[in-house]
């Protein structure tokens, strides 16, 4: 075009400065000039269809276009007409192609649905040793009194406290995010061959759907009970929470609740929580059929409430206090029917960036079913249970844990718990002869690790654990359990 309009002028410009009079002696001038003009408008004739032409190709462009983002599922964007626009368009694309990345890490997993799968887990290898006589070689429990061939100590490891957590993440309902969660370990007793030992059988620990709102959250499935949601720091116990049978109550439940928050301001909230929960009682299961427990006889469920405060310290601090009810029923023998119930306290207190006191404290009544004790929910008058009075066992427990963080990567752990059933009421039932003189009247333990992260996800820890375990013949029994475990999480 610039290139036009100087010839342009040039014409003009010989045509204006032509004097009258030289009209005949310039006549060959005036040819040329024609001659330039009509050059002149040829040129715009192909220019102005070279124009057409790339508008032609442009919007071919854009179709196709369109058909290529068609094809990727996602609406082509407009054609950006200035730099602006340009620039725009490409942080949108490159927002979509880092979107799709995300997507094709998290979808590593194979899902036969839509909606996105997590595997996650602990591979967890655990050496222990024991001195005098357990219930369990990896994870006592209780302390047991020493058998005549008893050497007095053992020595052993186990990778069967390893466990696998799978997530899905579902669609929204009714503004919810919605999330279905399951994990198991390897804690299952053992086949009965000669490698039994080192072949665990799989073993359910917990499965849930939750829904998932703004300040609102509903639950249903196989969890612990959510009166009692704390356990101790214990990387040689995740088959179970330690300081369990010692003042820790945590059984996964079949249960069902609701939480709601409230905000106090920009640093507090309020939680309430109430729910229906499997009234479970500490029965022993069968091993292939399902009958009902004494609490599940009765045909009605349990029911807890809590209400929490948390009060946010910092972006890695918070206080969290509860105090919880729980309430239920029990029918063991034909026309008696007793009541379950509890009452517990839990705290989480970070005093500085090295300090953190965390327990639960507990009263109830025949709650037994959820691991809080050795002792059973009731105890019965006569040997003939069909002749019996069932009276129920009271207990006191709690623990308690103190948290020491010297380093980002390295934390100590010291905890001990106690659950202490009512000695009266155990001793107002059947005759001490016709109990065994190694029966449970109280149980405690405590412990204290160090827990070293190496790696983001690998783990070190070396913990001591002692058990003092006391029967109604008011003899206390001693147990020393030592481990070393390494895992790593994925």
């Amino acid at each position: 075009m610039t290139l036009l309009r100087r010839l342009s002028g040039i014409a003009l410009c010989l045509a204006a400065s032509t004097p009258a009079s030289a009209q005949p002696a310039s006549e060959p001038l005036s040819a040329q000039v024609q001659d330039l003009r009509q050059a002149l408008d040829a040129m715009q004739a192909q220019v102005a269809e070279a124009r057409r032409d790339a508008d032609a190709l442009r919007l071919k462009l854009q179709a196709m276009e369109a058909q290529i983002a068609a094809l990727r599922g996602a609406a082509a964007p407009p054609a950006p007409q200035d730099p602006l626009a340009r620039i725009d368009a490409i942080g949108q694309e490159q927002d979509l192609i880092a979107a799709k990345v995300d997507d094709h890490e998290q979808t590593k997993v194979a899902s036969g649905s839509k909606y996105r799968v997590r595997l996650s887990g602990l591979v967890l290898v655990n050496v222990f040793g024991t001195h005098g006589s357990v219930d369990n070689l990896d994870l006592p429990l209780v302390a047991l009194p020493s058998a005549t061939t008893s050497t007095g100590g053992a020595f052993s490891a186990s990778v069967r406290q390893s466990f696998l957590n799978l997530e899905v993440f579902g669609p929204k309902l009714g503004g919810a995010n919605t999330l279905g969660d399951v994990s198991f370990d390897f804690f299952g007793g053992f086949p009965v061959t000669t490698q039994g030992v080192t072949e665990p059988l799989v073993r359910l620990r917990t499965a849930r759907i939750s829904l998932d709102w703004n300040r609102a959250t509903l639950m249903m499935g196989q969890d612990t009970p959510f009166f009692s949601p704390r356990s101790p720091t214990s990387l040689a116990s995740t088959a179970y929470p330690a300081l369990s049978s010692a003042g820790n109550l945590w059984v996964w439940t079949p249960e069902v609740h609701v939480q709601r928050r409230f905000a106090a301001s920009d640093t507090s909230a309020f939680s309430l929580q109430a729910g229906i929960l499997d009234p479970l009682t500490g029965e022993l299961a069968q091993e292939y059929t399902r009958l009902p427990t004494a609490g599940e006889r009765t045909g009605t469920p349990a029911g807890a409430v809590r209400a929490g405060f948390q009060h946010h310290i910092d972006a890695d601090r918070t206080i969290d206090v509860g105090g919880s009810g729980y309430v239920g029923r029990q029918t063991w023998t034909a026309g008696e029917t007793i009541q379950s119930w509890a009452v517990a306290g839990d705290w989480d207190v970070p005093f500085n960036r090295l300090l953190e006191v965390s327990g639960e404290a507990y009263h109830g009544q025949a709650i037994a079913g959820f691991g809080g004790g050795a002792s059973p929910s009731v105890v019965f008058t006569n040997s003939v249970r069909a002749f019996a009075e069932a009276i129920p066992v009271r207990s006191t427990g709690g623990w308690v844990q103190l948290k020491v963080i010297p380093r980002s990567r390295i934390e100590f752990n010291g905890a001990v718990g106690l659950d202490s059933p009512s000695r009266d009421r155990l001793l107002r039932a059947v005759p001490v002869a016709l109990f065994d003189p190694a029966s449970v009247s109280r149980n405690a333990s405590g412990f204290v690790n160090a827990i070293y992260q190496a790696r983001s996800n690998f783990l070190l820890s070396l913990e001591y654990r002692h058990l003092w375990t006391t029967g109604l013949d008011d003899v206390t029994h001693r147990a020393h359990h030592f481990t070393f475990s390494t895992g790593i999480g994925f």
